[in-house]
């Protein structure tokens, strides 16, 4: 799968901050807010934990989901998460 490099807030329909949050409550707390949102939308998180970097995008390679964008912001990660 190909990543777009993270370069704004692209069509962001929801945002999720989970910084200072650890291994698994970034993924756990995506996967909630995903939850919500229809097929095509897009969710932003911004996390700071370093497993992150794996956990975010295996889960979107898990769930189905595409991962539109990735990169950092003010010292955080950033995704871009479109719900399949």
């Amino acid at each position: 799968m190909k990543h777009r490099q993270y370069l704004g807030a692209m069509d962001e329909t929801a945002f999720l901050d989970a910084r200072g949050l650890l291994c698994p409550l970034p993924v756990l707390k995506a996967r909630k807010r995903l939850a919500g949102l229809a097929p095509g939308d897009v969710l932003r998180v911004l996390a700071d934990d370093p497993a992150a970097l794996v956990d975010i995008p295996h889960f979107c390679a898990e769930a189905g989901h595409v991962l539109a964008g990735q990169g950092e912001e003010d010292g955080a990660q950033v995704y871009l998460i479109r719900k399949a």
